[in-house]
């Protein structure tokens, strides 16, 4: 959180010409490497037409970006050493560089500076409350893009489908969509995911441990005959263990339908 805070105030500083930035280009064709002097810790872009991903697991010294068309952004990028990095972002159908190989005098400053935030007496905040905006346009971002199948359950005219996975931030983003093929509109009591480990058939082992939703984007209260409905659930991130998989199941308000899948990814 304070990272997050930290990086508002340093953009805003080089909005007001502390410190010019240097620009990269990307698309949505080729990956654009950017190769950091220490293993990133963090990384984020102010626009969800731009995707920085890296591992997150294991602290790596490169990350990749992509884009799609749209307006400008920046990417803000803390390494484990505490320096600060930052970029203007940019569409380009023709790329002028494919590899950026960061050198450390590039840095902006050091995360030290964030023990100034902790003596101020502002109000806390929830932990994904100043990301909701970047949260919203990616979710709006993910159902632009073509649909894909990654597991689909059936059941009595019902059919719940998972597009698409994706890790971003310190978020899981899951593309769902459920279409009510049945003669009566099913009005939804609740959706929900579960990581569950183990054999239901035998109970003793079986485990089923519900996941915090932290956004439903455009998920409806009802889905009416022949119609259907495309959404996003936002999850804080989570890795499944060996023997774990991700269960998604939608039950019915007033009536016994439900439907449910699983899934490794």
């Amino acid at each position: 959180m304070k990272i997050l805070i930290l990086f508002s105030i340093l953009f805003s500083l080089t909005l007001n010409g502390q410190q010019k930035l240097d620009t990269i280009y990307a698309n949505e064709y080729k990956n654009v490497a950017m190769f950091f002097p220490k293993p990133i810790r963090q990384g984020i872009t102010g626009a969800s037409n731009f995707v920085f991903t890296y591992n997150r697991e294991k602290e790596q010294y490169f990350g990749l970006l992509k884009a799609q068309p749209g307006t400008e952004s920046n990417l803000l990028a803390v390494t484990n050493d505490g320096q600060v990095y930052s970029y203007i972002l940019k569409y380009a159908k023709v790329l002028p560089k494919l590899n950026y190989f960061i050198d450390n005098k590039e840095s902006i400053g050091n995360e030290s500076s964030r023990v100034i935030l902790e003596k101020s007496d502002t109000k806390p905040i929830t932990q994904f409350s100043n990301r909701i905006t970047f949260i919203e346009k990616f979710c709006n971002y993910l159902l632009k893009l073509d649909p894909e199948t990654l597991k689909t359950k059936r059941k009595n005219g019902l059919k719940l489908q998972l597009q698409q996975i994706m890790y971003q931030g310190n978020e899981v983003y899951l593309v769902l969509d459920f279409e009510n093929n049945s003669e009566i509109n099913f009005e939804v009591d609740y959706l929900n995911v579960y990581r569950v480990n183990g054999n239901k058939k035998r109970k003793s082992s079986f485990q089923k441990l519900q996941q915090e939703i932290i956004y439903k984007h455009i998920f409806p209260s009802n889905v009416k005959s022949k119609k259907s409905a495309r959404f996003v659930f936002v999850l804080p991130k989570f890795v499944l263990g060996v023997n774990e998989k991700l269960m998604i199941e939608m039950k019915e308000l007033s009536g016994n339908r439900r439907v449910d899948l699983r899934t490794r990814f």
